[in-house]
């Protein structure tokens, strides 16, 4: 019987705030390899190596590729990858036409997508203090896009389909992990995801300078090391506790806008941004709650 692994939750959540900072990474240099080349070539890519990675460690695990690759759910794998790749795809479109700055304090709202499509898609009950929250992050949403300065530009909404894709996303993934192992999900992400944007990303194949292949190299490693380094800190510590600082996404994410893309930081993205984020924070608290009294009602 292989060891639990021990509980440390300093190290998951100095892991999760890495995770968080090299996705920022990653996501800016995606907008740069965007800027220039087509964006399906770019995520084909990158899938590509994550399809790789995906099969290597389910080659590792004790229970082999063969058994790994089983699901129980395939076809909601299936749409769990193709939700993801779209996602991905979309994003990083609302990077070229938004900037990351306000692509990712809109797209930060999609905790609240996902408590409020918690009760339909896997029956868990949402209260009212949660639904409040839910309300105010999306006053929060509408302050970001700021649909009364002059003319509403729908790539303003890019980021929120985006959002409403990721929540999709992890939605599915709670759903199959009742019958799936989190290894199957993860394999079926990285195979499902390349296979659908191969045809895509090949039709409008580009030919890519020597330098932004090695930005193209750095981008697959950060998405590799970020994936690893999100694994494992949810191996060594509670989702619940660890979960809130991945939200430092965003604050880095600013960080690059301003210091390299040039970005502006406007004063609604700032107080939208802060909304969203408490909201989304008070969402994963009264989750945890909820979890906790139901594991003492059961116990």
């Amino acid at each position: 019987m292989q060891a639990r692994i021990s509980q440390n939750t300093t190290l998951g959540i100095i892991l999760m705030s890495l995770t968080a900072l090299v996705f920022a990474l990653q996501d800016g240099i995606s907008r740069h390899l965007a800027e220039t080349y087509n964006v399906w070539m770019v995520v084909m890519i990158r899938f590509w190596v994550f399809a790789v990675f995906a099969a290597l460690l389910a080659w590792r695990s004790p229970a082999g590729l063969g058994a790994v690759m089983r699901s129980h759910l395939p076809w909601l794998q299936f749409l769990r990858g193709a939700a993801l790749v779209l996602e991905v795809c979309i994003m990083i479109l609302a990077f070229v036409k938004l900037g990351l700055i306000e692509s990712h304090a809109v797209f930060v709202c999609y905790p609240l997508i996902v408590a409020a499509l918690s009760g339909p898609i896997l029956g868990e009950s949402v209260g009212w203090r949660r639904w409040l929250a839910i309300g105010i992050g999306f006053v929060g949403v509408i302050i970001i896009l700021d649909p009364g300065a002059g003319v509403f530009s729908l790539w303003a909404a890019v980021p929120l389909f985006s959002a409403f894709l990721f929540a999709l996303y992890g939605l599915l993934t709670r759903y199959v992990a009742r019958a799936d192992l989190a290894a199957t999900s993860f394999l079926w992400t990285g195979w499902v995801s390349a296979l659908l944007i191969t045809p895509v990303g090949l039709y409008f194949w580009e030919t890519m300078s020597l330098p932004d292949w090695g930005w193209m190299a750095l981008l697959c490693l950060s998405a590799t090391l970020a994936h690893f380094m999100m694994i494992k800190a949810y191996e060594v510590a509670e989702a619940s506790d660890i979960q809130p600082f991945a939200l430092l996404q965003l604050v880095f994410i600013a960080m690059l806008g301003v210091w390299v893309f040039g970005e502006v930081l406007r004063p609604n993205v700032v107080v939208g941004a802060a909304l969203v984020m408490a909201a989304a924070l008070f969402t994963l608290w009264r989750a945890r709650v909820v979890a906790r009294r139901a594991a003492r009602a059961g116990g």
